[in-house]
């Protein structure tokens, strides 16, 4: 979560490259990339930064000739082009305390934004939260791209972790139990009923969508009057903590 202000965007892989001083407007840097594969790009508060990245992003690393924007590009996720977005950010102040989820989702039809939070939870609870409750705002069969800051979540679910948890009644292996099962298993079932590939995006990169997630889920953990997370409380009870 960041409160610098983003006045120069960096395209180093995307229609037309180069430095913009707007996001928005058919100028901006959004149209280069939106919806362009493999689009490398980075939001910074001078243009001596946006300068010196474009630099360093087209500096070969190796032998193989390939440039430092070739490899990211080659690493970044071709969401499908007729699936919905998601982004989700979520976290919490003084981790556990009050936390923050929030969702943002695009479709043809335009973007919408959805946040909320609980009193006392943790970072990865919220991460979690915020893809549940995106998924839970979408029709069942929807095809489904999602991209999340959180490698807790994108690993587990990509790789087949979670699966694998719950098929040993949500243990990670004999001795560990999985934390956040109430979660997980919210999750999959969602996920299952939607056709959903999960992306790892690097957080604070210059992905304005990732911001507002951001933005929006800090704000979230700060508003008064927040309901529990009787799932954590549980959690918490189940392994003998003491909750405040």
């Amino acid at each position: 979560m960041t409160d610098r202000r983003k006045r120069f965007y960096a395209v180093v892989q995307g229609r037309r490259p180069g430095i913009y001083s707007e996001w928005d407007g058919s100028a901006g840097a959004h149209v280069q990339v939106s919806g362009f594969p493999g689009a490398v790009y980075k939001g910074f508060s001078s243009l001596e930064e946006a300068r010196r990245f474009m630099s360093a992003a087209q500096t070969p690393l190796g032998k193989k000739g390939k440039t430092a924007a070739s490899a990211n590009r080659d690493q970044a996720p071709v969401p499908d082009e007729n699936s919905i977005r998601i982004y989700t950010d979520g976290g919490c102040i003084n981790n556990p305390g009050p936390g923050g989820w929030a969702a943002i989702i695009i479709d043809r039809t335009g973007r919408r934004e959805l946040s909320g939070g609980v009193r006392h939870t943790t970072n990865n609870r919220m991460e979690l939260m915020a893809c549940i409750m995106a998924l839970k705002a979408l029709d069942r069969g929807t095809t489904v791209s999602l991209f999340t800051d959180s490698q807790y979540v994108a690993n587990a679910v990509e790789k087949g972790w979670a699966r694998r948890w719950r098929s040993m009644n949500w243990m990670r292996d004999k001795s560990h139990r999985a934390e956040n099962a109430d979660l997980w298993a919210e999750l999959l079932d969602l996920a299952e009923e939607r056709r959903v590939r999960f992306h790892w995006v690097r957080g604070h990169a210059g992905n304005r969508e990732n911001e507002r997630c951001d933005e929006l889920a800090r704000a979230a953990a700060q508003r008064r009057d927040l309901p529990d997370d009787p799932g954590y409380e549980r959690q918490l009870l189940g392994a003998g903590t003491r909750l405040f």
